[in-house]
């Protein structure tokens, strides 16, 4: 018995069979993904250049993830902006969305025509108080969107004590709305699971096909998640897998985005420490909309430039993609530009991701301050993408390693193992994590035999 793993990307569909249940990766294929036409001709394309030599490919059973078509789109909505709007942001990254669009209470007039107009979110993420607390700013943000413009899916994750009202009072309005745990239920205490399964499902039942993406009814059957979300759970199988007494970190730098998984074992005694009224949590991704090797491209090398990481030359190149999307370089300076857009890519989203820390005297004591999450102490970081795929090893490793060692407080790794996931295993791992969990761990450490 086999699977058929395949990830619709917004650039390429990529596809592989693996064996069931030892998790042999048998063979990969891939193909430019045909969003002018049908989603599906890419994959058709892909299973025939498996069947020339692997005929079995015709009985695998097919599951896939994808982020063609922008992938999945969210807007939070919440009370205050570094409380529980902050709380739903981290629940919508960890749940495969790009947020396009953060609004704290009390609303200006002008937010709810952008909600749709300008963020053009799929999904609305509606967050606000903890459980038992203050009940008015949720009902508040509920009435001001079923009155609103927006007529599309909501999830409730806030305080559930009036969590159903809220979602009757949504429904009533024209709206699907459907309920899921408090995302805060308590200062300090993040909880993601329930409305990260919520996110999930909205994006299955309203984006797949609301997009319409493929005529194909087998389409919307094989797709289970957004691949960033499904790619979380292969990074979280792989961790597991591999036993990683720190944890692992892996960067896909994308043509439009660039986003940073990370699976870290808290510190308890730097915990202590803290005083995080939205909780660290072990689990984390974070996107970067404006990091990219293409559509992102003008944006990366601006930033790289700011923030002293290359000079002025780089925006010559990053103009010349935003431009084409399609380029693809020819010459040794055109290959080298790649590789220097590549390193700024990961270097920003990783440090954005990792944060700064400082320790300060306060009042209560000696206290941790710090932003991101601390990626210093982890074991493995790996990169994935196409850039990765293009490059030969040693480009691969030096753009990985930019965002190594000491860098100004930067809580970026100090000494990981570097690897490269060139063949897009992490996403197949996370499609086959529920349903075939031996043969997801075992494909995962496919990925440490360089190590």
């Amino acid at each position: 018995m086999n699977a058929l793993c395949v990830d619709f990307g917004s650039t390429f569909t990529k596809a592989l069979l693996v064996e069931l249940p030892t998790g042999r990766l048998v063979a990969g294929a891939s193909h430019r993904t045909t969003i002018g036409t049908d989603l599906m001709d890419g994959y058709d394309a892909c299973v025939a250049e498996l069947a020339r030599a692997h005929r079995e490919v015709y009985d695998a059973e097919p599951r896939a993830c994808s982020s063609a078509g922008g992938g999945l789109r969210i807007v939070v909505v919440g009370q205050e902006e570094l409380i529980t709007a902050e709380a739903g942001r981290r629940v919508a990254l960890s749940s495969g969305g790009l947020v396009t669009g953060v609004l704290s209470h009390p609303h200006p007039a002008t937010a709810w025509p952008g909600l749709v107009g300008v963020a053009r979110p799929d999904v609305v993420l509606l967050t606000g108080g903890t459980d038992g607390g203050n009940a008015a700013p949720l009902l508040a943000s509920a009435a001001e969107l079923a009155a609103g413009p927006w007529r599309g899916p909501v999830v409730v994750a806030g305080n559930v004590e009036v969590r159903d009202d809220v979602v009757d009072l949504l429904i009533g309005a024209g709206l699907s709305a459907v309920p899921a745990g408090n995302v805060l239920p308590r200062i300090g205490e993040l909880a993601p699971d329930s409305a990260r399964a919520a996110v999930r499902e909205m994006f299955l039942a309203h984006v797949i096909g609301g997009k319409e993406l493929s005529a194909r009814p087998d389409f919307v059957a094989m797709v289970q998640g957004a691949t960033p979300d499904v790619v979380l759970t292969g990074v979280e199988v792989l961790a597991g897998a591999a036993g990683l007494p720190h944890g692992v970190a892996v960067v896909d730098i994308g043509g439009a985005t660039t986003d940073v998984h990370s699976v870290v074992r808290l510190d308890a005694e730097t915990a202590e420490l803290r005083r995080d009224v939205v909780a660290v949590t072990p689990v984390t991704r974070t996107v970067e909309g404006d990091l990219g090797m293409r559509w992102s491209a003008g944006a990366t090398a601006r930033a790289a430039v700011e923030a002293g990481l290359a000079d002025d030359l780089l925006l010559a190149a990053g103009a010349l993609r935003t431009a084409d999307p399609g380029f693809l370089p020819t010459t040794v300076g055109e290959q080298r530009d790649e590789v220097r857009i590549a390193q700024a890519a990961l270097v920003l989203a990783v440090r954005r991701h990792a944060g700064r820390s400082r320790v300060v005297l306060s009042p209560e004591g000696r206290v941790v301050e710090r932003t991101g999450k601390d990626l210093r102490e982890i074991d493995l970081l790996i990169g994935s993408g196409g850039v990765f795929r293009a490059v030969d090893e040693r480009a691969a490793r030096t753009i990985l390693a930019q965002a190594v060692g000491e860098a100004d407080g930067w809580q970026q790794p100090r000494e990981p193992g570097l690897l490269v996931d060139d063949q897009h295993v992490l996403a197949a791992v996370g499609l086959l994590a529920a349903d075939h969990p031996e043969a997801a761990a075992n494909l995962a450490q496919t990925l440490l035999a360089d190590l």
